[in-house]
């Protein structure tokens, strides 16, 4: 695998949740914003302006093309995923792709094998890591301070926060799935990380559709994912970890957790109240706050800069991100699959 001695050049294909892309990549050191895309010519006109960057174009496969460009952000619908990080890696860039890394885990595999074939490196955004509290989290478990950790909690649950319907997001053919995939693999991801990306024995999971369809009905919209899914995921290792993911539920505010239990301690960190410590100290209980976190913490953008500099390999690799695809596979294969949101099926097997 080669390395560059001097700044990447970047392109950030889809200005959608692409903007924070851009953003990053502006004002990382060690990256130099080279090209944007999007085929609204109205946003890719305002983005270019705003950041100056010097080529804006509506194609992806014009920014494939360009022999300059060092490295992409592929940050497109699900269903656009797997195409155009391959075609990256032929033309010999780095890839940066938004999560989910694709529809499903035949389609992530390739992205791998790609990625290696071509000696170039495949990052998954898995951006919930980037921050000083989930650094200082997983140092934490990774220096033994939990001890041995048997049992997790996951999820991210929203009271309402159903995406545009009738968009990519709801239409299963473009997204892979709902709630699960779009959220939920954030959750998962972070407690696989946590857990040291342990190897699924199998999974039992349920989704639902309670809120999605009858909105885009009255919208004559389309919705044919889960709003709500849940899941029970049970590793080679021992480890059980149960996983929750909503758009919409009837619950008392929006919240993103992970709770760790260990054998020495337990630890929760959530949206509403950060990262909370319990353990047994001289026969009494003992609840601690940690509240200053001295990890350094750089942006995902700027992590993936440094890697194709270093040569050092990026926190969230493609392979950890197909680890992702084959439990969330799973997962749904147990609910009855994809296509029939609201069933519940027997244990999917891992592999």
């Amino acid at each position: 695998m080669s390395f560059l001695a001097k700044k990447v050049r970047t392109a950030v294909i889809g200005l959608g949740m692409g903007r924070y892309h851009v953003h990053n990549f502006a004002h990382c050191p060690d990256s130099e914003l080279a090209a944007i895309c999007d085929i609204d010519k109205g946003k890719l006109a305002a983005i270019k302006a705003e950041y100056s960057v010097p080529r804006a174009v509506t194609k992806w496969e014009d920014v494939i093309a360009m022999d300059d460009i060092d490295a992409v952000a592929v940050v497109l619908p699900n269903i656009l995923h797997r195409p155009v990080t391959i075609a990256a890696f032929r033309s010999g860039k780095h890839v940066l792709c938004e999560k989910p890394l694709a529809m499903d885990a035949g389609e992530a595999k390739d992205m791998v094998a790609a990625g290696h074939k071509a000696g170039r490196f495949l990052m998954v955004h898995f951006n919930q890591r980037f921050s000083p509290e989930t650094q200082w989290l997983k140092r934490f478990v990774d220096e033994g301070g939990l001890g041995e950790v048997y049992y997790a909690k996951t999820g991210w649950i929203r009271r309402h926060g159903l995406p545009g319907l009738g968009g990519w997001f709801t239409t299963m053919a473009k997204s892979g799935g709902g709630a699960l995939i779009d959220i939920g693999v954030h959750a998962l991801d972070l407690a696989l990380w946590y857990l040291g990306f342990p190897k699924m024995k199998e999974a039992m999971g349920s989704v639902y559709a309670k809120f999605g369809p009858e909105a885009a009905r009255r919208q004559r919209k389309t919705f044919d994912v889960d709003d709500l899914a849940s899941a029970i995921v049970k590793f080679e290792n021992g480890v059980t970890l149960t996983l929750e993911a909503s758009w919409a539920s009837n619950v008392q505010r929006e919240e993103i957790y992970t709770e760790l239990l260990g054998t020495q301690a337990g630890a929760k960190r959530s949206l509403s109240d950060g990262i909370s410590v319990y353990s047994e100290a001289a026969g009494g209980l003992i609840d601690s706050k940690p509240t200053s976190f001295t990890v350094p913490c750089e942006s995902p953008q700027a992590h993936f800069a440094r890697c194709i500099l270093t040569g050092e390999e990026p926190i969230a690799t493609g392979e950890q991100g197909l680890e992702v695809m084959r439990i969330l596979d799973a997962i749904y294969a147990s609910a009855g699959g994809r296509t029939s949101v609201g069933k519940r099926g027997a244990r999917a097997k891992g592999r």
